[in-house]
Protein backbone atom coordinates (compact mmCIF):
# COMPACT_ATOMS: atom_id res chain seq x y z
CA UNK A 1 0.00 0.00 0.00
CA UNK A 2 1.37 3.42 -0.90
CA UNK A 3 2.40 5.65 2.01
CA UNK A 4 0.32 8.36 0.40
CA UNK A 5 -3.00 6.53 0.60
CA UNK A 6 -3.91 8.20 3.88
CA UNK A 7 -3.47 11.67 2.42
CA UNK A 8 -6.53 13.81 1.83
CA UNK A 9 -6.93 14.26 -1.90
CA UNK A 10 -8.24 17.80 -2.07
CA UNK A 11 -9.45 19.79 -5.00
CA UNK A 12 -7.07 21.58 -7.30
CA UNK A 13 -6.09 25.05 -6.08
CA UNK A 14 -7.27 26.45 -9.40
CA UNK A 15 -10.76 25.19 -8.68
CA UNK A 16 -10.81 27.19 -5.45
CA UNK A 17 -9.89 30.30 -7.39
CA UNK A 18 -12.67 29.61 -9.89
CA UNK A 19 -15.15 28.95 -7.08
CA UNK A 20 -14.31 32.20 -5.26
CA UNK A 21 -14.26 34.38 -8.38
CA UNK A 22 -16.93 37.01 -8.17
CA UNK A 23 -17.82 36.38 -4.53
CA UNK A 24 -17.98 39.55 -2.46
CA UNK A 25 -18.93 38.08 0.88
CA UNK A 26 -16.85 39.42 3.78
CA UNK A 27 -15.15 36.51 5.55
CA UNK A 28 -13.87 38.19 8.67
CA UNK A 29 -11.37 40.54 10.23
CA UNK A 30 -11.21 44.31 10.31
CA UNK A 31 -13.55 47.17 9.78
CA UNK A 32 -14.80 48.42 6.41
CA UNK A 33 -12.73 51.01 4.58
CA UNK A 34 -14.64 53.80 2.86
CA UNK A 35 -14.52 53.65 -0.91
CA UNK A 36 -15.83 55.95 -3.62
CA UNK A 37 -19.26 54.36 -3.89
CA UNK A 38 -19.48 51.88 -1.07
CA UNK A 39 -17.46 50.64 1.90
CA UNK A 40 -14.90 47.94 1.10
CA UNK A 41 -13.42 45.45 3.52
CA UNK A 42 -9.67 45.16 4.05
CA UNK A 43 -8.02 41.98 2.86
CA UNK A 44 -8.89 39.13 5.16
CA UNK A 45 -6.72 36.44 6.66
CA UNK A 46 -7.28 34.17 3.61
CA UNK A 47 -4.49 35.87 1.66
CA UNK A 48 -2.22 35.80 4.71
CA UNK A 49 -2.92 32.08 5.13
CA UNK A 50 -2.08 31.40 1.47
CA UNK A 51 1.21 33.27 1.82
CA UNK A 52 1.96 31.48 5.09
CA UNK A 53 1.26 28.04 3.58
CA UNK A 54 3.44 28.78 0.55
CA UNK A 55 6.24 29.78 2.91
CA UNK A 56 5.81 26.59 4.96
CA UNK A 57 5.93 24.40 1.87
CA UNK A 58 9.01 26.20 0.57
CA UNK A 59 10.67 25.88 3.99
CA UNK A 60 10.01 22.13 4.16
CA UNK A 61 11.35 21.64 0.66
CA UNK A 62 14.50 23.63 1.48
CA UNK A 63 15.00 21.62 4.69
CA UNK A 64 15.32 18.37 2.71
CA UNK A 65 17.54 20.12 0.15
CA UNK A 66 19.97 21.13 2.92
CA UNK A 67 20.02 17.54 4.18
CA UNK A 68 20.90 16.30 0.70
CA UNK A 69 23.69 18.89 0.34
CA UNK A 70 25.16 17.90 3.72
CA UNK A 71 25.07 14.19 2.81
CA UNK A 72 26.78 14.70 -0.55
CA UNK A 73 29.75 16.68 0.75
CA UNK A 74 31.65 17.96 -2.29
CA UNK A 75 30.04 15.82 -4.99
CA UNK A 76 27.49 17.33 -7.40
CA UNK A 77 23.87 16.53 -6.63
CA UNK A 78 22.26 14.07 -9.05
CA UNK A 79 18.71 14.92 -10.09
CA UNK A 80 15.91 13.45 -12.15
CA UNK A 81 14.31 15.93 -14.54
CA UNK A 82 10.53 15.52 -14.34
CA UNK A 83 7.84 17.11 -16.49
CA UNK A 84 4.06 16.93 -16.75
CA UNK A 85 2.87 17.44 -20.32
CA UNK A 86 -0.69 18.57 -21.19
CA UNK A 87 -1.59 15.81 -23.65
CA UNK A 88 -0.33 12.50 -25.07
CA UNK A 89 0.78 14.31 -28.25
CA UNK A 90 2.78 16.95 -26.35
CA UNK A 91 6.52 16.53 -25.85
CA UNK A 92 8.41 17.94 -22.87
CA UNK A 93 11.27 19.30 -25.02
CA UNK A 94 10.80 22.91 -23.90
CA UNK A 95 10.74 21.81 -20.26
CA UNK A 96 13.90 19.77 -20.79
CA UNK A 97 15.71 22.87 -22.05
CA UNK A 98 14.64 24.92 -19.01
CA UNK A 99 15.45 22.12 -16.57
CA UNK A 100 18.87 21.55 -18.16
CA UNK A 101 19.69 25.25 -17.93
CA UNK A 102 18.70 25.26 -14.23
CA UNK A 103 20.80 22.15 -13.59
CA UNK A 104 23.80 23.69 -15.36
CA UNK A 105 23.48 26.89 -13.36
CA UNK A 106 23.33 25.05 -10.02
CA UNK A 107 25.86 22.34 -10.83
CA UNK A 108 23.35 19.47 -10.75
CA UNK A 109 23.92 16.36 -12.83
CA UNK A 110 20.72 15.16 -14.56
CA UNK A 111 20.68 11.35 -14.45
CA UNK A 112 17.32 10.71 -16.18
CA UNK A 113 14.38 12.52 -17.78
CA UNK A 114 10.88 11.35 -16.89
CA UNK A 115 7.45 12.70 -17.75
CA UNK A 116 3.75 12.00 -17.39
CA UNK A 117 0.64 13.25 -19.18
CA UNK A 118 -1.58 15.73 -17.29
CA UNK A 119 -5.30 16.28 -17.31
CA UNK A 120 -6.38 18.94 -19.84
CA UNK A 121 -6.43 22.31 -18.04
CA UNK A 122 -10.13 22.93 -18.76
CA UNK A 123 -11.18 19.93 -16.68
CA UNK A 124 -9.05 20.83 -13.65
CA UNK A 125 -11.23 23.85 -12.86
CA UNK A 126 -14.23 21.72 -12.00
CA UNK A 127 -13.04 18.52 -10.30
CA UNK A 128 -16.56 17.68 -9.11
CA UNK A 129 -18.02 17.71 -12.62
CA UNK A 130 -18.77 14.51 -14.48
CA UNK A 131 -16.25 15.49 -17.16
CA UNK A 132 -13.33 15.36 -14.76
CA UNK A 133 -14.26 12.74 -12.17
CA UNK A 134 -11.65 10.00 -12.10
CA UNK A 135 -9.43 11.86 -14.57
CA UNK A 136 -6.97 13.60 -12.23
CA UNK A 137 -4.14 11.33 -11.18
CA UNK A 138 -2.18 11.98 -7.98
CA UNK A 139 1.59 12.03 -8.58
CA UNK A 140 2.23 8.66 -6.92
CA UNK A 141 -0.22 6.99 -9.32
CA UNK A 142 1.57 8.28 -12.42
CA UNK A 143 4.02 5.87 -14.10
CA UNK A 144 6.74 8.49 -14.61
CA UNK A 145 6.57 9.70 -11.02
CA UNK A 146 6.57 6.11 -9.68
CA UNK A 147 9.73 5.50 -11.69
CA UNK A 148 11.26 8.65 -10.22
CA UNK A 149 10.52 7.41 -6.70
CA UNK A 150 11.99 4.00 -7.51
CA UNK A 151 15.24 5.53 -8.72
CA UNK A 152 15.42 7.78 -5.66
CA UNK A 153 14.86 4.87 -3.27
CA UNK A 154 17.59 2.91 -5.00
CA UNK A 155 20.02 5.80 -4.60
CA UNK A 156 20.33 6.52 -8.33
CA UNK A 157 19.60 10.22 -7.74
CA UNK A 158 19.46 12.70 -4.87
CA UNK A 159 16.45 14.74 -5.93
CA UNK A 160 13.89 15.71 -8.54
CA UNK A 161 14.06 18.87 -10.64
CA UNK A 162 10.76 20.26 -11.93
CA UNK A 163 9.55 23.50 -13.47
CA UNK A 164 7.03 24.38 -10.74
CA UNK A 165 4.97 22.77 -8.00
CA UNK A 166 1.98 22.26 -10.33
CA UNK A 167 3.99 19.57 -12.12
CA UNK A 168 3.60 17.67 -8.85
CA UNK A 169 0.24 18.86 -7.45
CA UNK A 170 -1.72 22.08 -7.08
CA UNK A 171 -3.30 20.80 -3.87
CA UNK A 172 -1.34 21.98 -0.81
CA UNK A 173 -1.91 18.84 1.27
CA UNK A 174 -0.99 16.52 -1.57
CA UNK A 175 2.09 18.57 -2.47
CA UNK A 176 3.15 18.62 1.19
CA UNK A 177 2.81 14.82 1.36
CA UNK A 178 5.02 14.40 -1.70
CA UNK A 179 7.78 16.63 -0.28
CA UNK A 180 7.71 14.75 3.04
CA UNK A 181 7.69 11.35 1.35
CA UNK A 182 10.68 12.24 -0.81
CA UNK A 183 12.62 13.60 2.16
CA UNK A 184 11.75 11.00 4.77
CA UNK A 185 11.44 7.80 2.74
CA UNK A 186 13.64 8.44 -0.29
CA UNK A 187 16.18 10.78 1.40
CA UNK A 188 15.70 13.07 -1.57
CA UNK A 189 14.77 16.67 -2.25
CA UNK A 190 12.53 18.50 -4.70
CA UNK A 191 13.93 21.50 -6.59
CA UNK A 192 11.61 23.94 -8.36
CA UNK A 193 12.74 26.31 -11.10
CA UNK A 194 9.80 28.57 -10.12
CA UNK A 195 9.38 28.69 -6.36
CA UNK A 196 6.06 28.27 -4.54
CA UNK A 197 3.83 31.29 -4.63
CA UNK A 198 0.45 31.84 -2.99
CA UNK A 199 -2.60 31.94 -5.23
CA UNK A 200 -3.15 35.47 -6.49
CA UNK A 201 -6.12 37.23 -4.86
CA UNK A 202 -9.26 37.39 -7.02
Amino acid sequence: MSPHNAVKHGVDVLSLVAFDRGREKHTGGGAPTAGRDHPSWPRTSAQVKRQSRAGQLRGLRQHFYRQAVDAQADQPLRVLAYSLVPSPRARPDEDWGTLQAEADQLGYAITARLHDVAVPVTTTYFPASSASQGVYTPPWDRPGWREAERQLREGLADGVLVLDRHNISSDDDEYHAVIKHLGEHCRAFLHLVISEEPVAPT
